[in-house]
């Protein structure tokens, strides 16, 4: 792994002269997320490539004649619908993408020039950043595993091959949806353990998961792995992400073959890639495993990454209930962890998913897997936070919740901030909670 590159673009000092961006809390010019976007009413609809500057979209294909060379090239690609043809160019253009774009936003001679390819976010739409060819979700975060197990493994709750190799499962890219999009509530079948048979109806037990979507940039050919010294190169950037899960449709389906209708129903995705390139100042060191814990085996194992293979990124979860939002009340906060509580890196999971030839693609969805720290107050999900039910969570509205009920609303955020270096955001991952719909209706 290649040290993270800082340049001029990650100069706290720097000012933009888009009005708001300087100091915005996901923003600022040192950010410069992409994703995929259209201005409210545009006829005929043309979704194409933009980049989030303060409360501003600055379109990238509108400001393509403004740039030279392989960043021209790929602003002007981005006038497709989707960033897979941008990010599949790789880490070298993305870099230049970036510089030139952030002299473009920092002086204000390019100003008149410029200022016409910018939109109100609040007059724009956004879509999927990517087209997803496929979707994998993985299991690392250490504490959420151990959580889960131990509320049915309570002396063992990892299983024996967790330390040896990143557990993951593929899911289901067609109901991938952008924040903001409902949830309609799953149906499936269920058996409470005093049941004599299961049933068949709508999830009773319907929680979020806390997770950092891992965005594949350029991908490998079929049959040939990518290096653990390369992962990160295949990387494109991070978004929040939720992958939505009804606990007591899983604890009926998943033996033996793991996770299948009570993780495919949704599965939700905030707009804005942070590139790799804005997160560099935020690289830090992968905590050092428990003494006794085995050590990677050779394909996962590299030093170097492992000096800057986790994410200082804070990652925060809050609930808005239908009785909350009818009084004004804010969303109550139930969790805030690091994203650094993961037990392998992204890197590791990349290598890992191609080590046996799989071929990643420009586009691919890889999420982390529930995130939660080592403290209460960093949990990643209800089932750990009221066990599973157990112990009902208090509101401040008074009511409580074991698990989500039809109207609430969970909202993701999720930011980097670092002495010496602006902070930058991911913004909202958010989805409210419709009622199941009938096989009958």
């Amino acid at each position: 792994m290649a040290e993270p590159q800082l340049d001029a673009t990650h100069d706290p000092a720097a000012r933009c002269w888009v009005a708001g961006a300087d100091g915005h809390p996901n923003f600022p010019v040192q950010n410069l997320p992409l994703g995929v976007f259209e201005p409210l009413g545009a006829s005929p609809p043309e979704p194409r490539g933009g980049v989030a500057i303060g409360d501003q979209v600055l379109d990238l294909p509108g400001v393509a004649h403004l740039l030279h060379g392989a960043a021209r090239e790929a602003a002007e690609i981005a006038v497709a619908p989707c960033l897979n043809p941008l990010v599949a160019l790789g880490h070298g253009v993305m870099r230049e993408l970036r510089r030139q774009l952030f002299e473009l936003l920092t002086d204000p001679a390019h100003k008149p020039a410029v200022a016409p390819s910018l939109h109100p976010a609040n007059a724009c739409a956004l879509h999927l950043p990517f087209a997803i060819g496929d979707y994998t979700d993985f299991y690392a975060g250490i504490h959420h595993a151990e959580n889960i197990g131990r509320q049915f493994r309570p002396d063992n709750p990892l299983l024996p091959n967790y330390k040896y190799v990143p557990i993951g499962y593929h899911g289901r890219a067609s109901s991938i949806r952008l924040s903001g999009v409902e949830v309609i509530r799953p149906c499936g079948q269920t058996k409470p353990p005093d049941a004599a048979a299961p049933s068949f109806g709508p999830s009773r037990k319907l929680d979020y998961e806390l997770e950092m979507g891992l965005w594949i940039g350029h991908g490998n050919a079929l049959g040939t792995p990518i290096p653990i010294t390369d992962a990160d190169a295949h990387l494109a950037g991070l978004s929040l992400l939720n992958d939505w899960s009804a606990r007591d449709i899983q604890a009926w389906e998943y033996q033996p073959l793991g996770p299948f209708l009570a993780k495919n129903f949704h599965t939700s995705v905030s707009p804005w890639v942070v590139t790799m390139e804005a997160l560099a100042p935020f690289r830090v060191a992968q905590p050092p495993r428990p003494a006794g814990d085995p050590t990677p085996l050779p394909y996962l194992s590299d030093a170097a990454e492992q000096t800057a293979g986790a994410f200082d990124v804070t990652m925060e979860v809050l609930l808005l209930t239908p009785a909350m939002r009818a009084a004004g009340q804010p969303p109550h906060r139930l969790s805030r962890g690091s994203m650094a509580a993961m037990y392998w890196t992204a890197a590791q999971l990349v290598a890992h998913h191609a080590s046996n030839g799989c071929n990643l693609m420009p586009g691919d969805l890889l999420g982390t897997g529930t995130i939660s720290g080592a403290t209460a107050d960093s949990l990643g999900s209800l089932m750990e936070i009221t066990g599973n039910g157990s112990r009902p969570l208090t509101l401040p509205s008074g009511e409580t919740r074991g698990f989500l009920e039809d109207g609430d609303e969970l909202i993701l955020t999720g930011w980097a901030e670092r002495a010496g270096f602006a902070r930058i955001g991911f913004g909202e991952c958010r989805a409210r909670i419709a009622p199941a719909v009938s096989l009958s209706a």
